[in-house]
């Protein structure tokens, strides 16, 4: 093992709609897995037409603080969140993450408004760079909300246009917009994901990829957090110490974990 404090800023349990296991299996394997801390975030999927948000909230606040509890010592039990599509109704997204005394939260948008998850859309015949244009646009308003500490797998329609057309798709007519999304989050003091998900998936890179990591850097970025996006309690840390060789690579020293949203720095080596 090259590095020693792995820890990973993106897992879900079965609180999620997607997840699979438990809090307390998730963190049980992230234990024999050899993390040093995790980060709970379950999808809050801002504009769902049939989640109960105040039973939700809930269970998996408690659900979360009990691993916490029970773990100390163990491992460092992070309560998160990942808010998704927050932009679509900010005032419950405010409203959500004032109630509760989260440690951590990503800021994710996986749709469009009233559309399906870029996971189940057919991209053939579609206008990629439209779409891709479209996609940065909700991206740099989720930035400029805000309200949350670290911005989830930033190229996150990538991984399954790739999937589907076996091309990895053209960003440089979104140069601009990708940087002004990344000066946003530096003014405010955000954080930059990467997200590993990728590397075991048909796109075989992390999200975003090195080139957008290192211009976030020569930006002046300073906060960089790391997660598998597991939904799988297995799977947890996967491609951690890959993400943290790609953020040396890149220039930063340090990753980045959060308590009561503050940034504590980890070195990486």
């Amino acid at each position: 093992m090259e590095y020693l404090n792995l820890i990973d800023m993106h897992t879900h349990s079965d609180n999620s709609f997607d997840g699979n296991h438990s809090c307390m299996y998730v963190c049980e394997m992230a234990v024999q897995n050899k993390l040093k801390g995790i980060a709970i975030t379950d999808h809050c999927e801002i504009d769902s037409k049939d989640l109960d948000f105040r039973a939700f909230c809930l269970n998996q606040y408690m659900e979360t603080l009990k691993a916490k509890n029970i773990f100390k010592g163990k491992i460092d039990v992070m309560q998160g969140l990942e808010i998704g599509q927050a932009i679509y109704n900010k005032p419950l997204a405010d409203k959500i993450l004032s109630q509760y005394n989260y440690d951590f939260v990503l800021g994710s948008l996986h749709n469009f408004e009233n559309e399906q998850d870029f996971y189940f859309l057919d991209y053939r015949g579609v206008d990629i760079d439209a779409l891709l244009a479209r996609y940065f646009d909700g991206i740099l308003e989720l930035c400029r909300w805000g309200n949350f500490d670290s911005l989830a797998h930033l190229t996150y329609p990538l991984r399954y246009i790739y999937k589907q057309l076996n091309i990895y798709a053209d960003l440089s007519t979104h140069i601009e917009k990708i940087e002004e999304i990344l000066s946003t989050l530096i003014k405010n003091n955000k954080a930059l994901e990467i997200n590993t998900s990728g590397l075991f998936m048909e796109i075989s890179d992390t999200l975003p990829g090195k080139y957008i990591i290192k211009l976030f850097k020569k930006l002046g970025g300073k906060y960089i957090t790391i997660g598998s996006d597991a939904h799988f309690a297995e799977k947890t840390g996967q491609g951690i110490e890959i993400g943290m060789r790609i953020a040396y690579e890149c220039g930063f020293k340090n990753i980045t974990v959060y308590k009561n949203h503050e940034p504590i720095a980890i070195e990486i080596k």
